[in-house]
């Protein structure tokens, strides 16, 4: 019942499935749970091994959290993603605490790190696997780190709403100023500045809606 559920979408997903013996295959499905996460919720804490995240439906958040209480977003991952950094006991390397938020009602496939760590210690192409993953996020977090670190805070605001108008097809970015100065590692009242500078400028109009975008090429030039 569990590898009928769960194989025809691992066999999409993971390119080691059709090298693994049948064995592992039923480990890794039997182990695998289908979960719903609401908008909000907590899926890992970074206290535990909480396995290999599958997203099937919705958006989580990747983030790491200061011993104050700040937080900076990572990444984000959509429909058919996968997050390896919340499988720590498979991850040896990952000596850090991340921390993965439902950002939307979201379904998920779950394998447990056992499981999963059991089947790549036998197998060197799904150890392989979970290392290009993994290495593939850290151009990600290397990249905000990036950001943060050398890029003035206009051309990084200008970068982010020029990639959420990508990322949505949409004109209007549907967030609040405190939701884009999480993502963006800032403070809210800077978020709100810059909006507010850029709105002067022609680029975007503020509303209860959220930010919209009404000079897209003025944008653009920003981020370069």
């Amino acid at each position: 019942m569990a590898r009928s559920m769960f194989e025809p979408v691992y066999r999409e997903i993971f390119p080691f499935w059709s090298k693994i013996s049948e064995a592992e295959k039923d480990d890794i499905c039997r182990g695998s749970l289908a979960l719903t996460y609401k908008k909000g919720f907590t899926i890992h804490d970074g206290s535990e091994c909480s396995g290999v995240i599958l997203v099937r439906k919705g958006c989580l958040r990747v983030y790491v959290m200061s011993d104050e209480g700040k937080d900076i977003t990572l990444y984000r991952l959509h429909a058919g993603e996968i997050c390896m950094l919340s499988a720590s006991c498979v991850l040896d390397a990952i000596t850090f605490d991340v921390f993965v938020d439902a950002e939307e009602d979201s379904e998920c496939y779950v394998i447990p790190g056992c499981a999963y760590a059991a089947a790549a210690e036998n197998n060197k192409d799904i150890k392989i696997f979970t290392l290009e993953t993994a290495v593939s996020r850290f151009s990600d977090v290397m990249w905000v780190m990036q950001q943060i670190l050398f890029m003035s805070m206009d051309k990084r605001l200008a970068i982010f709403l020029n990639d959420e108008c990508a990322r949505t097809g949409a004109d209007t970015i549907a967030l609040t100023h405190e939701q884009i100065a999480k993502y963006m590692g800032s403070a809210r009242e800077v978020v709100s500045r810059m909006l507010k500078y850029f709105a002067s400028e022609g680029i975007v109009e503020i509303s209860r809606k959220g930010v919209k975008i009404i000079d897209k090429a003025k944008l653009r030039r920003l981020t370069a």
